[in-house]
């Protein structure tokens, strides 16, 4: 009987729950996307290793892009500092160095090699014990080894993204390639790199070349960056000593906050979910305006539907309907209105998450079965809610009164 007094009015009841559709669809489709990429980022950053502690001037992407104004001023870090901190922190193994070469923006960053050409790629210098502290799969070829580091050797190790670019269906190793008008030698491959923001890892497209290399070709780039690896089990303890250290280099005053920035992978991924967190709320936030609309027009609906079936009610009750069997057919009518919406909204959120997945691959979204059923709960909590005043009245008409209504 319920579906019957909706689907007799179409276009009225689609108009009613378009509020809730629009409210669940935001809800899920956006709970979908930060699962998704939550998981990206958690796979990126596992890629570093538990035990590493992240050293640079600046917060946020070691490029420094979007760093605040405040964290610019700060000094750079030198690149003495390596050496200092593996010989007087004595709860780390291991230091490497990098360097994240910073072009001005007038000048566009290309690789060539015979035939074909790309600027989408950045440069990074590395130590060649960046590889112990953090290991890459390599797809082809090696890596590049600390002699070669050492004498700054014009070698070269392409992500898969930018490899794929230049040397299509080849293999690239061996291959002489220009850099940003400098010829290096291609001496390996990385394999895709896993995780990433909305699915693509940037070291897909990074040139690795030995930091000495790097320091020597890009001389008035300071972007430095130290990656240390803490002794299994005492992280905490090189994070503290590490901080101390660098604090007393760096001449910082006792009561003064660090200027420079100390992170670890466990670090970044719980500021990471403050901020989906807050996306989530503020999402949540707006979808609340939508099931309330949604739900004051489902109220108002039931309240015309009960105008206009008077004289059904009367009916109802002149044969023996009760006031609670009135109540109860005027709810499931609003619960199924509103359920009606939440499927809906569902189902678009699923269309919504499977073509996001579709225009972007790497990006490994799922909707997540709690936030479906949660999405359908609420969507028939405000059926009930919004429903009961309609039903109560409904179930206080006078059945002679009804009987007479034209």
């Amino acid at each position: 009987m319920a579906w019957d007094a909706i689907s007799s009015h179409k276009l009225r009841s689609g108009l009613t729950i378009l509020g809730i559709v629009i409210g669940i669809t935001t809800v899920v489709t956006v709970s979908s996307l930060l699962g998704g990429l939550k998981s990206s980022i958690v796979d990126f950053f596992q890629e570093f290793g538990p035990d590493s502690i992240f050293i640079s001037r600046l917060s946020g992407d070691p490029s420094g892009a979007g760093a605040p104004p405040k964290e610019r001023r700060r000094r750079k870090l030198l690149i003495e500092y390596a050496a200092y901190l593996k010989a007087n922190v004595h709860s780390i193994d291991n230091v490497a160095l990098s360097l994240f070469v910073i072009l001005p923006t007038s000048q566009v960053l290309t690789a060539k090699v015979p035939g074909y050409e790309s600027d989408n790629l950045s440069i990074v210098g590395a130590s060649a014990s960046t590889f112990d502290i953090t290991p890459r799969m390599i797809r082809q070829g090696r890596l590049f080894s600390d002699a070669e580091d050492r004498r700054a050797a014009r070698v070269i190790i392409l992500g898969s993204s930018i490899a794929d670019a230049l040397f299509p269906g080849q293999d690239g190793v061996g291959r002489p390639a220009i850099i940003d008008g400098t010829e290096y030698t291609v001496v390996g491959v990385f394999e895709p790199a896993k995780g990433g923001f909305f699915g693509e890892n940037g070291q897909d497209s990074q040139v690795t070349m030995p930091f000495e290399t790097a320091h020597l070709r890009y001389p008035q780039s300071d972007n430095y960056f130290i990656t240390a690896k803490a002794m299994q089990g005492r992280r905490d303890d090189a994070v503290a000593e590490i901080r101390d250290v660098l604090r007393r280099l760096r001449h910082v005053p006792k009561d003064a906050p660090d200027d420079f920035s100390l992170s670890t992978p466990d670090s970044i991924i719980e500021n990471f979910n403050k901020v989906t967190g807050m996306i989530l709320l503020v999402s949540i936030a707006i979808s609340g305006v939508g099931l309330l609309v949604g739900g004051i027009g489902v109220m108002n609906i039931m309240l015309v539907s009960v105008t206009e079936r008077t004289r059904e009610i009367g009916v109802r009750k002149a044969v023996g309907a009760r006031r609670g069997d009135i109540v109860t057919q005027f709810l499931i009518e609003a619960m199924t209105l509103s359920g009606t919406g939440g499927l809906l909204g569902v189902v678009f959120a699923i269309l919504a998450t499977l073509l996001v997945s579709a225009l972007v691959p790497a990006l490994h979204t799922v909707v997540p079965p709690l936030a479906v059923f949660v999405a359908f709960t609420v969507s028939v909590l405000i059926g009930v809610f919004f429903g009961v005043y309609p039903a109560v009245k409904a179930s206080r008409l006078d059945p002679v009164e009804s009987l007479r209504y034209e």
